[in-house]
């Protein structure tokens, strides 16, 4: 191949405009790898966190020995750690009250780990909007490149008395590489997208069915104080 026409030095020889196109979506898809692999850590490190805390909640039917193992601050809990607290404590700060509000403490436990929940799922989620609206747009920024690219290559051939390949291909060459950078940044940003959304899904039922599950606790030890 002619080391004229090497990508490196159509990627010199670009309009300022393509350059900058170019420029643009290599920050994205830095940006968008810097967050992929950020939030691919975060969410080994959730579901790490809530193997962990499956196996505490099996070994002890106590509740209330469960709950003094969970550290106190909160910075220090794992999510399902949180949710578990804020719902035992909810569960718990009215036990001296009369048998009519008892069973409405199972309720507002209820709530408010659903709430935890819908938190944790949120900061999951925190990023992913960016990552999305990267898959999306990039392939349109790129092909916004090559257009203008194209268009002004067209526009140089007009002072050329006669066009040939050797004229009109450098040109090409160059815009057609801002669409290769667009999908270069689109691609990866796709996939990981559609998986992490899918693991985030998957950790959100996880916690769905421990609420449900802790939840029926609740209620089997109020009908059991009755």
């Amino acid at each position: 191949m002619d080391n004229s026409l090497s990508i490196f030095s159509l990627i010199l020889s670009a309009g300022f405009v393509v350059q900058v196109v170019m420029f643009i979506l290599v920050l994205m898809s830095i940006y968008s790898w810097t967050l992929i692999l950020s939030k691919n850590k975060t969410l080994m490190n959730v579901n790490k966190g809530i193997n962990i805390f499956h196996k505490n909640f099996s070994a002890n039917v106590d509740l209330e020995k469960l709950a003094y193992q969970v550290p106190k601050k909160i910075t220090n809990q794992s999510s399902m750690e949180r949710i578990f607290s804020m719902g035992y404590q909810e569960f718990t700060h009215n036990a001296l009250d009369s048998n009519q509000t008892l069973i409405v403490d199972a309720e507002r436990a209820y709530r408010i780990m659903n709430t935890t929940a819908n938190n944790e799922v949120d900061h999951l989620d925190n990023g992913l909007s960016i990552l999305a609206m990267i898959a999306s747009s990039s392939p349109y920024i790129g092909l916004f490149g090559t257009v203008w690219g194209i268009m002004h290559s067209f526009i140089g051939l007009a002072s050329v008395k006669q066009a040939t390949i050797a004229i009109v291909a450098p040109g090409i060459a160059e815009a057609l590489i801002a669409t290769a950078f667009g999908l270069f940044a689109a691609i990866p940003a796709t996939i990981a997208y559609n998986r992490l959304i899918s693991q985030v899904g998957a950790i959100n039922n996880k916690y769905t069915a421990f609420i449900e599950q802790l939840f029926v606790m609740f209620q089997r030890q109020k009908i059991s104080q009755k």
